[in-house]
């Protein structure tokens, strides 16, 4: 995974998978059946545990076969079957409304806090790029924000509003003098002046939504960015740019909520459609 250049997280993550699958398993990973895996699968449910969350469980066992047979060369069959694999839906991404969005904002007081998640609004970084953004990535004059090693280790360009300029601008005027690269430090306790971390972060997001009363995350803010956007006419390929999507499928699944500009589309045609009388019920006969 090393090689592959996978994030830190996945390769601690894909790790912690497989140890509680050879702590939990009572018979040598060389004798592991479809049966086992199976009632592995109940285990993992039983937990509670949602299908997205017990397919990557899965798929952890799954690479760790493959690198058995394929790097230690063990005569070893893989014990994951496609059909162990759990149906998901898809849910459409959840954004918030600008009330939401109001009231959220009206209880971050901090000028740190604000302006972490005012990147996440306005520049749509997802949680871990702010935590991991350097304060050489900034420029300034260009109102850019260079996102270095991102997901799927790409980088990519994105550019601050001027709300969001102002309030990164008010947060760096105060921040305290550290050797730190990273530009968001944590405030108080034992670790004052050392980076704040993705959890630490994500606490605060907890505790501003019970303040707020809004149910929301640090993910919510990047949809409502891209959501936003949609719904001012940018095109799909921009949104797909900024988010940094491999795909525009993934871009396109915001076209299915609270989209203005099929809204807007819908109701000009209907009006064409009614003003032509076309297929208008009150112009058709109503008996033969």
């Amino acid at each position: 995974m090393k090689r592959r250049n996978c994030a830190p997280n996945t390769v601690k993550n894909y790790l912690n998978m497989i140890k509680h699958f050879v702590i939990w398993v009572d018979v040598p990973v060389e004798e592991v059946t479809h049966a086992t895996v199976s009632r592995y699968i109940d285990y993992l449910m039983k937990k509670r545990l949602v299908p997205r969350t017990v397919n990557c469980h899965l798929d952890g066992i799954r690479q760790f076969y493959h690198y058995l047979k394929e790097e230690e060369g063990l005569t070893i069959a893989n014990p994951i079957r496609k059909s162990h694999m759990q149906k998901m839906s898809r849910p459409l991404p959840r954004h918030l409304r600008d009330e939401q969005v109001k009231n959220f904002f009206e209880v971050v007081k901090g000028p740190r806090d604000r302006a972490m998640f005012m990147l996440m609004l306005r520049c749509g970084l997802r949680v871990e790029e702010v935590a991991n953004l350097a304060i050489g990535a900034i420029d300034v004059n260009r109102r850019t924000v260079l996102i270095e090693d991102g997901k799927g280790a790409k980088d990519r360009v994105v550019y601050m509003s001027n709300d969001a300029l102002n309030v990164l601008a008010a947060y760096l005027r105060v921040r305290p003098a550290s050797r730190a690269r990273k530009i968001f430090l944590v405030e108080k306790g034992t670790c004052r002046g050392q980076p704040i971390s993705i959890r630490g972060i994500q606490k605060r997001m907890e505790y501003y939504a019970r303040k707020a009363k809004v149910r929301v995350s640090c993910h919510h803010l990047r949809h409502t960015m891209a959501t936003q956007m949609l719904n001012a006419d940018a095109d799909l390929s921009t949104i797909q740019d900024l988010l940094g999507h491999s795909s525009v499928k993934t871009t396109q699944r915001y076209c299915r909520i609270s989209n203005l500009k099929v809204q807007r589309g819908y109701f000009n045609a209907m009006e064409v459609i009614m003003q032509r009388g076309a297929g208008n019920p009150n112009n058709l006969v109503g008996s033969e």
